[in-house]
């Protein structure tokens, strides 16, 4: 029997220059991932200054560079810079996507920049009102689970937090492997009637929507328990709450290494539960779970780290490849386009906020 035709390599375009250890860090993780993931990527940045990078990688010939000669900085306005920065390695990057030339974009840079770029050159999933950052948090229950918006909307209304429930549940179905993801709003308490207004508000709607598993409210402390495996709230919320994961995290390895280090008895019982502790440490490691996937609009765009090194770099990349191959945003068009919810109640809406 012939055989069908190979499949084609995924062809990922990385900012080259955005993030706080660019262009070597992110190069040197491009390079990895093309080695380690099997899929092709397409540098974009400077094209001397990426060149540079590249040849101190130890990239080959198959390394691809699209020159973008302008940056865009980490303290520059968003939307301005994406206006007047067309040959920027962002917007440069969406363009690709949005012609087909790439499957996905990751960058490391101005998150608010790449959430502009990527809503002009990409445009909003039809019945997505506003796009979310979703992000993985590792749980006691041994899966992880998906927390969004965590950064990209600061103020959001309750039909908002309907979207991202729905986009999220779609994202643990497909990228987490969840048949049925347990969906909760993240509050103050577990009761029903906890919470500030926007949870009070967004939960009668959540427990009328079709083919949600909503579970109810969640706290912080409990969504490392793995009681749920989406975790829904605004921008601002979610954005605090990922960050003092993270910090705590580094906190509590940091110090259990100075304990050990201060005691020679400690010291041999550490070796012994090195293997264990190391374990841990990756799986609680922000570098593991490289980027936040930017849910809503018409492509796969990947947000890393502001400060990612290669590895973290090449899980970026992966959630990218892994988002391409399981039809993420087909996926979510289709749940959006299938949505029957009860009439929202009007409200004066502002424009979005990063607070990333």
């Amino acid at each position: 029997m012939p055989k069908g035709p190979e499949p084609r390599s995924l062809k990922i375009a990385l900012d080259a220059v955005g993030g706080d250890h660019a262009p070597a860090q992110v190069v040197s993780g491009g390079v990895e991932a093309h080695r380690t993931l099997g899929v092709d990527i397409v540098f974009m940045g400077p094209k001397g200054q990426v060149d540079e990078a590249l040849t101190a990688a130890g990239a080959g010939k198959w390394a691809q560079i699209e020159d973008a000669p302008e940056v865009i900085a980490m303290d520059e306005h968003p939307a301005q810079a994406v206006r007047s920065k067309k040959a920027s390695s962002i917007v440069r990057g969406v363009q690709m996507v949005a012609a087909g030339r790439a499957d996905a974009f990751v960058s490391a840079g101005n998150s608010g920049a790449i959430m502009a770029g990527a809503l002009f050159g990409l445009r909003r999933i039809a019945g997505v009102d506003r796009p979310a950052i979703g992000s993985r948090l590792p749980t006691l229950s041994g899966r992880d689970c998906f927390i969004l918006d965590v950064g990209a909307n600061a103020d959001a209304r309750p039909d908002h937090l309907v979207q991202f429930a729905l986009m999220g549940a779609v994202y643990a179905e497909r990228l987490l492997g969840i048949a049925q993801p347990r969906v909760a709003l993240l509050s103050i308490g577990e009761e029903a009637g906890k919470g500030n207004q926007l949870v009070q508000e967004t939960d009668p709607l959540l427990r009328r929507q079709e083919g949600l598993r909503f579970t109810g409210n969640v706290e912080g402390k409990d969504v490392f328990r793995g009681l749920a495996d989406v975790v829904v709230a605004d921008g601002f919320t979610g954005n605090v709450l990922i960050k003092t994961a993270e910090g705590a995290a580094e906190f509590l390895f940091r110090s259990l290494r100075d304990a050990v280090r201060g005691d020679p008895l400690a010291l041999i019982g550490g070796a012994l539960v090195q293997p264990k502790i190391q374990a841990l440490r990756r799986r609680a490691d922000w570098r593991e779970f490289g980027g936040a996937l930017l849910l809503g609009v018409n492509g796969v765009v990947v947000i890393a780290h502001g400060r990612s090194d290669a590895r973290a770099i090449v899980s970026a990349i992966r959630v990218a490849r892994d988002a391409v191959r399981n039809e993420v945003v087909a996926t979510i068009a289709s749940a959006m386009s299938r949505r029957v919810t009860s009439p929202v109640p009007s409200s004066t809406e502002g424009p979005s906020r990063d607070v990333t």
